[in-house]
């Protein structure tokens, strides 16, 4: 904690540093810093201050979270603006003053809540430099607009920045050094209050949403200044600002699905595509003197998905619904105009996102980081909806279970679907040939279609959706290049032999995704099958053979199977039961598709996963778990049916027996006078280990307890027997008894190592499975054959993760004794 606090206010200190420098040598003739290499400092140093704001994230730190990430938005933005001086791009008289205006009003107004806040939660450290960052803003646009104003007052502000953050970041880093014997005055603050930062905040509570509302404030900024005169064009000196907000936002629509908030993650997600949309249209006088046009179609998309997902954050907060529906209004009035951005109507509600994106920012900032709340009416729904029989919220531990093991993430399918949604509709205007670029159709097509569905993909990868994953994750690539080369002036004659061999090769891909989806749900058959008209309209356009009104058909058909999966993720998601149902599988297969219900995927870092665990095996279930070597089938010794079920099915060969797991030697002492001397003190040696032994069968198995099931265990004459080194099986050992082991892997298969694998392999043949993710050795334990012990020689069956020598040592060191 101390270290990432350390980093972060060092961070703030540097930066700050260099522009007091930077503002203190403006009045010379030679600046003591490059505007190039200010830019690039300016850049690394935001990318530290995110680092360190994100990592300490968890520590319920809000405010310092939100302090990190702004500042480091703002100083991205604003690196870009020095490099782009620096390199003579803005040098017209008043364009490095138009470019930089917008972003320091947004960064003075938002750095000024947060100050508020802080000292309103007696976060005076973090107040101070909040508020002399503001102040500095304040200064520079004063600066800007009058040159009676100095840039002294600007450096001052920095210095006092780079005072305050360097002597509180050198007290914690003295006090993390010394382990807490020197601490420098007012530096313990931070240790004062991680008693009261470490209470949990109220459920569900998203740390990352203030910082994508002040980025919200600064997209709406620049558009909204030119609309009152503030600045004097919209030109490339913007798009720095507009981008790094989307790239900000992007990353915070990561941390959103993190933090289990899938809804204001997709908002997020939707506010960037705009971001880089506008940014898009502010670079492209630079090749064509007309302005752009926009695609009605995709606009009116976007604002009934902006609607729907309206609808149902109201039912988490009313406050956040009802800010959505300001983006609405802002889709609808960029509808209405031929030139988008750069007409009155949609920058008047640019204006209008700024304040209520201001509004909402000191809401949710106040609401996160003081212990009195301010109403949002959170719960005024889930009340309204108790009453109703046909719909119930969604609640309790398993609202983001994922498919297969266990994520981090929440499910990001609500995103992905919505992508789609919007890249098909983008299309349906095409433009003309001759000037592919006059209609904007590629940040809608390569922003939504490709990057957000490509990061959509990536969760349900990780949410363990292979077959969803691969589809969307291929459909991303299809959108990313097609919009890059059909509408970015890429695509000509010369190339479409070329591009439809590509789409051919994508055509064959998708085909087998079809084919697997088959099993998967009728939604996704018709939503992977609907690509692939899409596909055959690419293919059609790339040899001129497309007939007129087809590409429409198919992006209109892709657009409306979008649109029904989107709504169906969120009813699913929002409530229980199946309000809009996905549909089962049109081929069912034995094992395919029920596992979902009957598998249970438990954390093995959880405590209470563990009881659960030992709960299923005491009533005779079957279980993977994790151990010191691979994952494993188990079973408890006084349940012969989960023994004979176990048995029967991974198919145990009579050559691979079942083995017997105990916790300690305390559970054989009962039998110790049925072992020899000899072999007790040789198991006492060598357990805990991944180590097994084959040792006689004897009485001593009717001391465990095995009665009926002991017949599948081990061979007539012996029985393999171990005590694990993981802390996890013993314990659960220890609630159940003795357990029966076998790999948990069809005989013949390789071994399993990892949690995910297990389902895989066994199917809805196990009844849970205790998920601790990759193994900690990809190979199995060794086995040693004691039969014959007391004459002094040992055997090996497997050779596996003990070398052989050290089984050896182990006996020889026995012997002496």
């Amino acid at each position: 904690e101390s270290l990432h606090s350390s980093i972060g206010l060092l961070g703030i200190s540097s930066g700050s540093l260099l522009l007091a420098v930077h503002f203190y040598s403006l009045p010379r003739a030679a600046p003591l810093i490059l505007s190039t290499t200010l830019g690039v400092l300016l850049l690394l140093l935001s990318s530290l201050l995110a680092y360190a704001g994100i990592c300490r994230s968890p520590r319920n730190s809000s405010l310092f979270l939100t302090l990190c990430l702004t500042i480091s938005a703002f100083w991205c933005g604003y690196g870009a603006l020095f490099i782009l001086e620096g390199r003579r791009v803005l040098n017209a008289a008043g364009d490095f003053c138009n470019a930089l205006v917008p972003g320091l009003v947004t960064f003075t107004l938002a750095l000024l809540l947060i100050a508020v806040v802080g000292f309103l939660c007696r976060e005076v450290i973090l107040a101070l430099i909040a508020s002399a960052v503001s102040l500095a803003s304040a200064h520079e646009v004063a600066t800007c607009s009058s040159s009676s104003f100095g840039s002294s007052a600007v450096a001052c502000n920095y210095m006092v920045i780079c005072l305050v953050g360097g002597y509180f970041a050198l007290g914690r880093i003295l006090c993390f050094l010394s382990k807490e014997r020197v601490v420098l005055p007012g530096t313990g603050l931070a240790k004062k209050k991680t008693s009261e930062q470490l209470q949990p905040t109220s459920g569900g509570t998203n740390r990352f949403a203030v910082t994508a509302l002040i980025l919200n404030m600064l997209s709406a900024s620049v558009f909204g200044c030119r609309l009152l005169g503030i600045t004097g064009k919209l030109f490339i000196g913007q798009v720095p600002w507009l981008w790094a907000a989307g790239v900000y936002q992007l990353g915070i629509c990561i941390l959103s699905y993190r933090a289990m908030d899938v809804l204001m993650a997709t908002s997020f997600g939707f506010t960037s595509i705009l971001k880089f949309a506008g940014g898009y249209c502010l670079l492209y006088p630079i090749w064509q003197p007309e302005e752009p046009s926009f695609p009605t179609p995709f606009l009116v998309a976007f604002s009934i998905l902006f609607v729907v997902l309206a609808l149902f954050l109201t039912l988490k907060s009313p406050v956040d619904g009802l800010y959505l529906l300001v983006y609405v209004a802002y889709c609808i009035a960029l509808a209405c105009c031929p030139k988008g951005f750069f007409e009155g109507g949609p920058q008047g509600v640019d204006v209008a996102i700024f304040v209520a994106s201001a509004l909402m920012t000191l809401l949710h900032l106040y609401n996160v980081a003081a212990s009195a709340k301010m109403p949002a009416g959170r719960g005024a729904a889930k009340a309204l909806l108790a009453r109703s029989r046909w719909l119930k919220l969604r609640e309790g531990a398993d609202l983001h279970a994922p498919y297969l093991g266990y994520s981090k993430y929440a499910d990001a399918e609500v995103l992905a679907y919505a992508c789609s949604v919007l890249a098909s509709f983008a299309m349906t205007r095409t433009g003309d040939p001759q000037a592919p670029l006059a209609t904007v159709v590629i940040p809608w097509v390569v922003v939504a279609g490709g990057i957000l569905k490509l990061l959509g993909g990536s969760v349900a990868f990780a949410r363990g959706k292979t077959l969803e994953s691969s589809a969307f994750i291929l459909y991303a690539v299809m959108w990313i290049i097609w919009g890059l080369s059909r509408y970015g002036g890429l695509y000509g004659t010369p190339r479409s032999f070329h591009a439809a061999v590509g789409i051919v090769a994508f055509m064959l891909f998708n085909g087998f995704i079809v084919f697997c989806s088959l099993f998967l749900s009728i939604a996704w058959f018709l939503y992977s099958l609907s690509f692939l008209l899409i596909s055959v309209s690419f293919l059609l356009d790339a040899i001129h053979a497309l007939p007129a009104g087809y590409d429409i058909a198919a992006t209109l058909i892709f657009g409306l199977v979008s649109f029904y999966c989107f709504l169906s993720a969120l009813f699913n998601s929002t409530f229980e039961g199946s309000c809009l149902p996905m549909g089962r599988p049109i081929v069912q297969l034995s094992g395919v598709g029920t596992g979902t219900t009957k598998c249970l995927h438990l954390p093995a870092r959880k405590a209470s996963s563990v009881k659960r665990i030992a709960d299923i095996l005491k009533n005779g279930g079957t279980c993977g778990i994790p151990t010191d070597t691979v994952y494993v089938l188990v079973a408890a010794c006084h349940r012969p049916d989960a023994v004979e079920k176990a048995h029967q099915s991974k198919r145990q060969a009579q050559d691979r027996p079942m083995s017997l797991w105990i916790s300690s030697l305390k559970q054989l002492e009962p039998a110790k006078h049925l072992f020899t001397p000899l072999l007790w003190d040789f198991m006492e040696a060598a357990w805990p280990s991944p180590i097994s032994l084959v040792i006689p069968r004897g009485d001593w198995v009717d001391f465990l307890g095995m009665k009926d099931s002991a017949k599948y265990v081990g061979t007539p004459q012996s029985i393999a027997i171990r005590i694990p080194d993981c802390s996890v099986t013993t314990h659960l050992i220890d609630m159940v008894g003795p357990i029966v082991v076998t790999s948990a892997n069809p005989t013949g298969e390789a071994d399993t190592t990892h949690h995910n694998q297990v389902y895989a392999k066994l199917g809805d043949k196990v009844d849970a499975v205790l998920c601790d993710g990759p193994s900690p050795e990809n190979i199995a334990s060794t086995v040693v054959d004691c039969t014959k012990i007391d004459s002094g020689n040992i055997g090996f069956f497997r050779v596996g993760i003990i070398p052989k020598a050290q089984v050896l040592q182990i006996l020889e060191q026995v012997q002496k004794k």
